[in-house]
């Protein structure tokens, strides 16, 4: 379980540059992208915390680091017990990739037509087993429905089954680590 929080919590991370990426020139893609982000979906190839439990997220708060790097902190509310999450997310030289922990998780951003809204495609390995996930992300906390379809589209187009997109519950405010 502490795998898949991990590899749930990476992909998240990457929604700090996601906002820089489209209609960025490759030479300048140091545009700040701090704020805040929602988490709206989530697809997997393996069984994700919370799928069949009350999966609930804060909003996503995002910092730009030096060199292109971002930070991603938020708290995830799984069967009743908090954990907090803070990652750092390394820039690549392949435009719209990112690394993290040493390059065993990947992180692809893939841009929507719906404005403010983006796709966050991660393959992490983690002792022989690769994890397959996608993220829907967005500005604001409410569910977009033309995002949502977009969404499953993408999820198809990356072999993922779309019976595996789950929408999390939004909590306004975080709670300790440890507790409900």
């Amino acid at each position: 379980m502490k795998t898949l929080i991990l590899t749930f919590g990476l992909g998240l991370l990457a929604a700090l540059r996601a906002q820089d990426l489209p209609g960025v020139e490759e030479e300048n893609q140091e545009v700040s992208g701090t704020g805040t982000w929602y988490l709206k979906a989530v697809a997997s190839d393996k069984k994700i915390p919370g799928k069949n439990e009350s999966l609930s997220v804060t909003p996503i708060m995002v910092k730009s680091l030096e060199g292109g790097s971002v930070e991603l902190k938020f708290t995830v509310l799984v069967g009743g017990q908090c954990h907090e999450i803070s990652v750092i997310l390394e820039k690549t030289d392949e435009p719209g990739k990112y690394t993290a922990y040493e390059g065993r998780h990947v992180v692809y951003v893939i841009p929507l037509s719906v404005q403010d809204h983006y796709v966050l495609y991660s393959e992490n390995n983690w002792v022989r087993h690769q994890i397959r996930m996608a993220k829907l992300l967005g500005r604001d906390p409410e569910v977009n429905q033309e995002a949502l379809e977009e969404f499953e589209k993408v999820v198809e187009a990356r072999g993922l089954k779309t019976d595996s997109i789950s929408i999390p519950k939004q909590r306004a405010e975080a709670c300790s680590p440890g507790s409900a």
